[in-house]
């Protein structure tokens, strides 16, 4: 670390290769399975660092299970450790479900993509969205109010909205736009989606998605609402915080009724993994890859004052990170942020659930892939030298008056990391092996202390007892903790070092 301005400056990112494909699948999961012990510490120290309660983590690489992580509380509270069986709120990660029940239903010949709403719901035979076609509403393009005039539900003024609630509102106050206009996002779309679906299937929404979507992947802790039987087995929602405050509110869960096909669904980070898995190409259990393909479609680029605000194709949201093509869908409900990435080429699913309205469960789940990238990317340093230590000889993590920094090992590379940034790819640096007390950070254009030596202290038993990064000591944590006091303030006179 260096300083400009007199302020401290962290070295800049290093560019990572493009790693998608790079190497067979079994070969990327290995890595990703060896790298999952740091991916587990990072969400660890996101989450204290950010104060979120809780967060449940699943990676799962090729259909294996690699992290299945549970941190904080389930309820502020009780203190109630959470678990990785603890239920979620997985809020609008249900349209893809009700999109996925919508592709079986086409594949079965009961229903077309170019029916207009009202074939299936005649009651809105007279109303103006009666005429949306289902891909429009699937797609978020036609036209119809996001949430009703009142949506005051979702502070639990009142219930949400019951069928015929529902009815009333698509036939009042439904058509803002014209079909087809703009992307305009609408729970009551996926609302009526989940009429469509009962109509079209002959059964009860939340039956029909049991049956041929849950079931069929053998999960058992997923659903389409509110279970009131299973009241103990949920994690507790809380509320966000405003700026000064330091606690919070639980928010109880309750029943999203006709807005079950839009925001209703419960279910586990590792169960959530598991569905997105079978969004992968070559499953055929939920959906054939035509249908796949169709629902992963670039529909919309959604801009705002000419920035990309996101995209979406026919039931997911469709994004780009790195070199990585991605699907999936993110989730606010009362109480919960969610989100999950499913690279369906490279059978990657990153599932990251929080239980709190606050929740940082985008930037966990953009900085695992980052690390999960970054593990799996070729290494760009000269390799170290046959009498030099291995590389997890020179793995830990270290404190300075200036914050926290890892040396880790990820895949074949030793990588200096700032774990409390929230990409940890803007401070990420590889570092080449001199010798056992040697490093060398790359020399490239950089604020940072761009190609200079970094000085590693051992003890008797070999550990790193210091790390000298930009000239400026880190230590193991606890020994920092000691030493800090002295940081604070001016002792007596001293001259070099």
């Amino acid at each position: 670390m260096s300083t400009t301005a007199d302020h401290p400056v962290a070295p800049e990112a290093a560019p990572t290769p493009a790693v998608p494909g790079s190497d067979d699948l079994a070969t990327r999961t290995e890595t990703i399975r060896s790298a999952a012990g740091y991916l587990a510490q990072w969400v660890s120290t996101q989450a204290a660092h950010l104060r979120v309660p809780g967060v449940q983590v699943a990676v799962r690489s090729g259909g294996e299970l690699v992290l299945d992580l549970a941190v904080g509380v389930a309820d502020v509270t009780t203190g109630e450790p959470l678990r990785t069986d603890h239920l979620f709120r997985i809020a609008s990660h249900s349209k893809t479900f009700t999109g996925t029940a919508v592709m079986q239903l086409l594949e079965a010949g009961r229903l077309r993509l170019d029916d207009p709403l009202a074939q299936h719901v005649p009651e809105l035979a007279d109303a103006e969205v009666g005429a949306a076609t289902v891909r429009e509403l699937l797609g978020h393009q036609a036209g119809v109010v996001r949430d009703g005039v009142h949506a005051d539900f979702w502070q639990l003024e009142y219930a949400f909205p019951d069928r015929e609630r529902l009815l009333a509102v698509a036939r009042e106050e439904g058509a803002v736009l014209g079909r087809n206009e703009h992307f305009k996002y609408s729970n009551i779309g996926y609302g009526l989606l989940g009429l469509v679906v009962e109509a079209a299937s002959g059964q009860p929404y939340a039956d029909y998605v049991h049956e041929h979507v849950v079931a069929p992947l053998g999960l058992t802790r997923t659903g389409a609402e509110l279970d009131p039987s299973r009241a103990d087995e949920y994690a507790a929602g809380h509320t966000g915080l405003l700026p000064g405050e330091t606690q919070r509110l639980t928010v109880e869960h309750v029943d999203t009724r006709a807005l079950a096909a839009a925001t209703g669904f419960y279910s586990t980070a590792a169960e959530l993994s598991a569905y997105g898995d079978a969004h992968c190409f070559g499953d055929d259990r939920l959906i054939s890859d035509g249908s796949k393909r169709l629902m992963q479609r670039l529909e919309s680029v959604v801009t705002h004052d000419g920035t990309e605000q996101g995209r979406y194709g026919v039931g997911m949201e469709v994004r780009t990170i790195g070199a990585r093509d991605l699907v999936g869908h993110s989730g606010g409900y009362p109480g919960h942020i969610t989100r999950t990435y499913v690279d369906p080429k490279d059978r990657l699913v990153v599932t990251v659930l929080t239980n709190a309205v606050d929740g940082p469960a985008e930037q966990i789940a953009v900085g695992l892939l980052g690390l999960i990238d970054t593990a799996l990317a070729p290494s760009t340093v000269p390799p170290r030298p046959a009498d030099a230590p291995p590389l997890d000889a020179f793995a830990g993590r270290f404190a300075a008056l200036w914050g926290l920094q890892d040396l880790v090992v990820l895949g074949d590379r030793l990588v200096l990391v700032r774990p409390t940034l929230p990409d940890p790819r803007a401070s990420l640096e590889e570092l080449e092996v001199l010798d056992g007390l040697r490093l060398r950070l790359p020399a490239r254009t950089s604020f940072g202390p761009t190609g200079e030596v970094v000085h590693l202290e051992r003890g008797p038993d070999k550990a790193v007892t210091s790390v000298r990064i930009g000239g400026m000591t880190a230590w193991p944590v606890e020994e920092f903790l000691a030493r800090r006091p002295a940081m604070t303030r001016v002792g007596d006179p001293r001259v070099g070092p």
